[in-house]
C-alpha cells in the first residue's frame, strides 16, 4: 500500500521527525526562510511521483483548503514536496519544530557533533523505524538522509529520502513560522 507508507504530505516530516532528541539542543542553522529540497524513493527504488502533479489532481476547494492549512503550519508547498519552503523562528528552532514534527515517535541519539547527528526513532502513528543523519555544512545548509522501515499488511518496505535545505533569508514574507510544539 503506497499510500499507507509514503503519506505524500507528512512523510517529509515524518521522517525528519527523528531529530527531536532534545529541546535545548537547537540545530545550528538559522531562523529564517529555508528552501527544503527532498528526493524521495518508493520500495522499489523509484522516485516518488512529483507531488506537483498529485496537487492538480485534487479538486480546487481541497486543494486550495490543504495548500492554506500548510501554509498557516510554515510550510508552502507551491513547489511540491520536492522543492518547499519553511518558516523557522528562533523559537521553533529552539524547540526543535525545525523538522516538522508528525507522528508519536520516541528518538535515541547515537551521536551528535558540531557538524552530524545521527540518530534512530521508533513511531508508532505510524509504526516505522526511521533511521537518519543529518550534516550541517554551514548555518545556512545541511543535508538529512533518513531511511524509514515499516511493515504494512504482512510486507516490511524501506523508503529513503535525501533532503538537501538552503536558508534563502531572514524575512519569511507571507509565510508563518513553523509553531513551536506545546
Amino acid at each position: 500500500m503506497r499510500a499507507r507508507l509514503l503519506s505524500p504530505f507528512l512523510l517529509p516530516f515524518l521522517l525528519a521527525a527523528a531529530l527531536s532528541a532534545q529541546a535545548q539542543d537547537a540545530p545550528p542553522i538559522k531562523p529564517g526562510l529555508w528552501q527544503v529540497k527532498n528526493d524521495m524513493r518508493m520500495p522499489d527504488g523509484s522516485p516518488m511521483p512529483d507531488m506537483r502533479e498529485h496537487l492538480k489532481k485534487l479538486p480546487p476547494d481541497m486543494r486550495r483548503q490543504m495548500e492554506a492549512r500548510m501554509k498557516q503550519q510554515g510550510v508552502d508547498l507551491s513547489g511540491g514536496l520536492g522543492d518547499m519552503k519553511v518558516c523557522l523562528s528562533r523559537q521553533s528552532l529552539e524547540q526543535n519544530n525545525w523538522q516538522g514534527q508528525q507522528g508519536n515517535c520516541k528518538t535515541e541519539v547515537l551521536s551528535r557533533s558540531a557538524t552530524t547527528w545521527k540518530w534512530r526513532s521508533i513511531c508508532t502513528d505510524p509504526q516505522a523505524q526511521i533511521d537518519g543523519e543529518a550534516v550541517f555544512a554551514s548555518p545556512e545548509a545541511y543535508t538529512m538522509k533518513t531511511v524509514m522501515t515499516r511493515t504494512a499488511d504482512g510486507q516490511t518496505r524501506t523508503a529513503r529520502m535525501t533532503t538537501e535545505s538552503k536558508w534563502l533569508g531572514s524575512d519569511c514574507g507571507d509565510l508563518k513560522p513553523m509553531a513551536p510544539r506545546r
